[in-house]
């Protein structure tokens, strides 16, 4: 059979039906079958098994599966990967030896699908990966530094909350000598969020990664802080948002109920619910304020919507507790500015008409 027969786009809708069919042995087989058409390992995995894995998370997002269906999915794929990851000692005696580096999620990033294809693909191409898995802390991933001294630290992130987080890794990373290649949709479509962390490169994918390591990076030689590369922290806006995370979602909740009857009625679930939906706008509120970056609080709002939308909830219930938010941080004006980009960004003010009877703000 040659490969011709067997596209790279019949191999994933072939895959995307056993996993959303919880067929592993199924998603197994359609792998096996690319091998056997002749298709290579990087391929399969890049071309096949991560563009599946894509499209898991978009019929997530869209309401066309569930929660429970796209862990199920997520869990195959991971199988999958670990068949293909699979080489035997002949497959290895012929990789060649490129170097030592280390691959590892955030602290706090749960996503670790993305960083384990990259240190497969690396596998691949004849690099020795310690793959540190999901939220790794950085004392630990500075420790595991001391220990291997590795060539690079490959740190990836999905969700720009985690950036704090990954900006104290990087130059942690950094000052014991070890340069860091960032990737992940959390630094920005083009990486812009890896230049102000002060990582040393940023890659798309993991074929760019690879094509990265094996350019050369040097070992980093300037030793940088925090506030030398977000100046604008000196403010304290960020620090005093996060200290007053807790006191914040209780008063937009309880603020939400005085004002609104709809809100009063809420089960104790959706209250719930609602508090965490809160909680998670203070959050990339806050990180917009460490990035100084609008476009990030902007972005998860207009995504937010849309996931409430498919679901029946208006955006409105959303622009309801921005209003309340702004009140609340009178005295933050980069913050208020943040908010008020946030509300033209879901196309009205901050201050609208009651949510909806049941509706989540």
């Amino acid at each position: 059979m040659s490969e011709d027969l067997v596209p790279a786009d019949a191999l994933r809708e072939e895959l995307w039906q056993a996993v959303i069919a919880n067929d592993e042995y199924g998603a197994v087989d359609v792998l096996r079958a690319g091998l056997d058409a002749g298709r290579d390992k990087e391929s399969l995995l890049l071309d096949v098994v991560a563009r599946v894995q894509e499209k898991v998370g978009t019929e997530w997002a869209a309401d066309r599966i569930s929660v429970a269906q796209e862990h199920a999915a997520t869990a195959i794929n991971e199988r999958v990967i670990a068949v293909l990851a699979h080489r035997s000692p002949a497959e290895r005696s012929v990789l060649p030896r490129r170097g030592r580096v280390t691959v590892s999620c955030v602290d706090g990033e749960w996503h670790a699908f993305p960083a384990r294809l990259v240190a497969e693909v690396l596998r691949l191409r004849g690099w020795d990966v310690d793959f540190l898995g999901a939220q790794t802390p950085t004392a630990h991933l500075v420790a595991h530094q001391h220990r291997t001294d590795s060539d690079a630290v490959l740190l990836s992130a999905s969700l720009p909350t985690h950036l704090p987080k990954a900006h104290a890794a990087i130059t942690a990373c950094r000052a014991v000598g070890v340069p860091v290649l960032a990737g992940g949709r959390a630094f920005g479509p083009d990486g812009r969020f890896a230049r102000a962390l002060g990582a040393d490169r940023w890659a798309t994918d993991a074929r760019g990664a690879a094509a990265v390591l094996e350019a050369g990076l040097p070992r980093p030689t300037a030793v940088r802080q925090v506030v030398d590369d977000l100046p604008h922290l000196a403010d304290q806006e960020y620090t005093m948002v996060v200290q007053s995370r807790g006191r914040l979602v209780k008063q937009v909740l309880s603020t939400l109920e005085d004002r609104f009857p709809a809100a009063r009625a809420y089960s104790d679930a959706q209250r719930e619910r609602t508090a965490e939906d809160i909680a998670h706008i203070i959050e990339f509120l806050a990180t917009a304020l460490y990035l100084d970056a609008s476009e990030v609080f902007g972005e998860f709002l207009v995504w937010t919507a849309e996931v409430l939308e498919v679901r029946g909830v208006p955006r409105t219930s959303l622009t309801a507790g921005l209003g309340i938010l702004a009140e609340e941080l009178h005295d933050f004006p980069r913050a208020r500015r943040l908010i008020a980009g946030g509300g033209a960004a879901l196309g009205g003010r901050p201050f609208p008409a009651v949510p909806g009877p049941g509706a989540p703000a």
